[in-house]
This record gives C-alpha cells, sequence and structure tokens, in this order.
C-alpha cells in the first residue's frame, strides 16, 4: 500500500510498473516481472529528461554488485525511439548498473509514453527518492512549465509539492552561476538559497553576503539574520526609538490582520490617513500574502 504522500505524485510510474514481485533468494537471478521483456543493454539510449546531474558512485557501485548476484528485480521502463532503439523513461540507474554488472540484457516495460509524460516519471521517480539536488528540481520545475506549458499549481498537483515550494525552488534559477554550483553540490542548502534571494536587487550587499556565508559557513538562521542587517543596515547602527502609543482601534485592526494573514502587520495611522505594512520573514509568507490579496 502506498502511502498518502506516493498517492499524490501523480500517475506516472503507478500506472506503468508492474508491483514488485517476491524477492528471489540472493544467489539466484531474479525472474523478469510479468509484463515485462528482456531488452538489450546496447539498444537503451539515456533518457534526455532527466533531471538528475550527480549519480553517488558508492551507490552506484553496489546496486551493481546487487544485479550482477541477484538480476534486477524491478524493471526499467523505455518507450519506442528509431530504428528499432529504446528511449529511457525510468530506471537510468539500474540499467547503468546492468551495464556495469556485464548483463547483455534487462527487463523493461515499453510503453508508448509522451514526451510530458516521460519528463513527469522521470521527475517523479527521483522525488520518490529524494534523489534530485535543490537546483536539479529547480531545472526540471522550470522546463516543465516552459516547455509544456504547466502552471505551478499543475505541477504542484502531478509532484505532490505544495505550490509555494514549487515557486521557490524555480526562483534559485535567478542565482548566480556560482551559488547555483554551491547548491547543487551540497555546499549550500535550500534554505540558504531562499535567504539570499531575498537580496537579488542589491549586487553588493548580495555579493558580500554569498562570500560570507561560505566562508563562514553560516546555518540558515544566521543567513537571515545576515540578509536582515544587509537590506536594513539602520537597524543595526542606530538603537530603537521609543514606540509611540497606538490607538487600542488600531491595535486590535493589526491583531486582526495578523491572525488573518499569519504575518506581522503595522498601521501607521493619522488623522484617518496612513498605511498598512505587511512584514514577511520567508518567500512561504510572502505567497501567502499575495494569495490572500487575490493576486496571482
Amino acid at each position: 500500500m502506498m502511502n498518502d504522500k506516493r498517492k499524490g505524485l501523480g500517475r506516472g510510474l503507478d500506472s506503468l510498473l508492474p508491483s514488485r514481485p517476491a524477492p528471489a533468494p540472493i544467489a539466484m537471478p531474479a525472474p523478469a516481472p510479468a509484463g515485462a521483456q528482456e531488452i538489450s543493454v546496447d539498444l537503451i539510449d539515456p533518457n534526455p529528461f532527466q533531471t538528475r546531474r550527480q549519480i553517488n558512485e558508492t551507490a552506484l557501485s553496489e546496486l551493481t554488485e546487487s544485479i550482477r548476484a541477484a538480476g534486477v528485480v524491478q524493471p526499467v521502463v523505455l518507450r519506442p525511439s528509431i530504428n528499432g532503439r529504446f528511449q529511457l523513461v525510468a530506471g537510468e540507474r539500474r540499467w547503468l548498473a546492468s551495464k556495469r554488472a556485464g548483463k547483455p540484457t534487462v527487463p523493461a516495460v515499453v510503453r508508448q509514453i509522451s514526451n510530458e509524460q516521460a519528463m513527469e516519471i522521470t521527475i517523479i521517480e527521483n522525488l520518490q527518492r529524494e534523489d534530485l539536488n535543490p537546483m536539479e528540481q529547480a531545472r526540471a520545475f522550470e522546463r516543465l512549465s516552459r516547455e509544456f506549458g504547466l502552471t505551478q499549481e499543475q505541477i504542484a498537483a502531478r509532484t505532490g509539492k505544495d505550490r509555494a515550494s514549487i515557486a521557490n525552488f524555480i526562483r534559485l534559477l535567478k542565482l548566480p552561476d556560482g551559488l547555483q554550483d554551491a547548491l547543487e553540490t551540497g555546499v549550500l542548502s535550500f534554505g540558504h538559497g531562499k535567504v539570499l534571494l531575498g537580496l537579488i536587487g542589491f549586487p553588493d550587499q548580495f555579493d558580500r553576503a554569498a562570500r560570507e556565508v561560505i566562508e563562514k559557513q553560516l546555518s540558515v538562521r544566521q543567513t537571515e539574520e545576515l540578509v536582515g542587517k544587509l537590506l536594513i543596515p539602520e537597524i543595526a547602527a542606530k538603537p530603537e526609538k521609543a514606540a509611540a502609543p497606538v490607538d487600542p482601534n488600531v491595535r486590535e485592526a493589526q491583531r486582526t490582520l495578523e491572525r488573518s494573514l499569519g504575518v506581522k502587520v503595522e498601521i501607521q495611522d493619522r488623522k484617518g490617513k496612513g498605511k498598512i505594512i505587511l512584514k514577511y520573514g520567508s518567500l512561504e509568507d510572502f505567497d501567502r500574502i499575495v494569495e490572500a490579496l487575490g493576486a496571482n
């Protein structure tokens, strides 16, 4: 039985792959699952929609030894190509490990699959294993939007992630190449990337913050504090002034808005005129404010 999270990950793999058979004894080759056929590994071409750029060599070596001893338990998914060849849709690591193990064929399920379905299945397979780094996810979501015209809501529905997360991942593509590399190699986390995006319109402060975060190995929380100081330097330089008395009606209105929006609200009122300031501490807060105000 799949858990609730897996149920939200689209139809892709469930509709294409047969159920996993009972494990075979370790010394015996695993039989090809029902509905699968043996396809020559040399007739299979890589998946052009593969979003994962890095493969853990240690894990791949372990999988190679397992396949050498017991065969491939779960078939790969292919779609017909030209000249009698096949294009890989899902199962890249199993295919690569089979080749390394010296297997002439690999069990495969062959299906007629569109480009959009192929990319969706590829993304879902990797997300189910949490096998993509932040930049790989960002490029995958952006490609679904750009090449297939999917909205962020549609991408969220197909991948099981919330829309705000999809938007945050895609925003990472605004970061300079050097920081994207840092996110891809694990030097910085997704949280670091989101916080640093707050300085994207301030080149001098951005470069300083990025350099300091990496050199000092700051936590996400420390990065938030650094970005806050760079955005509003006078906070650190000037002592806070005593707060002016607030009209009880204005204070109650602030509290009502804060409960409704889930963010800090400040109302500046002078004789019936003024402004309402909404303070957000993350991009998720920003998205929630925008949606609550009826903007798209």
